[in-house]
């Protein structure tokens, strides 16, 4: 039996674009190493009412690894019905859940999971992050998140069998009024947790205060102004990418500093 509910399925082209963009300078190394035949396996699970984010996720990681191969995942059968259309070599659509019924049992080397969980109970997180990521491959990625209905704006967890790693923030940064506004989109694991006293709610506040101070960088764009707002952060956070990423829009810090305080 399927693990899961039917959630709204909503989804846009594109949608997942700054989610994948991340996943294939990060994961595509690892991409890269598989062995071949019959290539690495990718899963989009809960890819929603119409199937363009595996599609694009097909598209996209072919570009690190030609021969990789996507399976969009789907509790709803009519959903995966009307995806068969865009069935091809490396393309596939199974109805499942949380347990992932992939032909062969075979584990997968990446599952992105977006706007699933955020539909769920907190207290259902743990048990499902440890049901997927028990089912990857050696060397796996779990990337599961949240984003706005047209992606600008992102933010998702990644991690491997030993549970989670680190959380990036991402942005259109045209968009973006402060990096709280990424508040909004946190996953499900941290969105109830955005108060005083919690990890993620003092990266936030301080994200705004370093923000606030690369105002005078805001005539020369607001790259610049995130450039200058994410160095100041990193003086007092762990934050773990490069300005290669950060100018993207992106920042990324690992899980143990957002983790919430129970």
């Amino acid at each position: 039996m399927a693990e899961g509910f039917v959630t709204r399925g909503t989804t846009n082209p594109n949608r997942l674009r700054r989610m994948d963009r991340w996943i294939t300078a990060v994961h595509g190394p690892t991409l890269r190493r598989a062995p071949r035949a019959p290539g690495p396996l990718a899963v989009d699970l809960g890819y929603g009412a119409a199937p363009w984010t595996a599609v694009e996720l097909l598209h996209r990681l072919r570009r690190v690894r030609p021969d990789v191969r996507v399976i969009g995942v789907e509790i709803d059968q009519r959903r995966v019905t009307a995806a068969e259309p865009w069935v091809r070599p490396g393309l596939d659509f199974v109805r499942g859940g949380f347990e992932l019924p992939l032909p062969g049992g075979e584990r997968p080397l990446l599952i992105r999971a977006a706007n699933v969980l955020r539909q769920y109970d907190e207290e259902r997180v743990p048990a499902a992050w440890a049901r997927l990521c028990g089912r990857l491959a050696p060397g796996g990625l779990l990337v599961e998140g949240t984003c706005d209905e047209i992606g600008r704006r992102q933010v998702w967890v990644a991690l491997g069998p030993e549970g989670p790693r680190t959380v990036t923030f991402a942005a259109r940064l045209g968009s973006l009024g402060t990096p709280s506004d990424l508040a909004e989109r946190l996953p499900k694991a941290l969105i109830h947790h955005n108060v005083p006293g919690q990890r993620v709610h003092a990266f936030l506040r301080d994200f705004d205060r370093a923000w606030a101070a690369a105002a005078p960088y805001a005539p020369l764009g607001a790259r610049q102004r995130w450039l200058h707002a994410v160095r100041a952060l990193a003086t007092d956070w762990p934050v773990a990418d490069t300005a290669h990423r950060w100018r993207q829009g992106e920042v990324t810090v690992p899980w143990s500093a957002l983790a919430p305080r129970l």
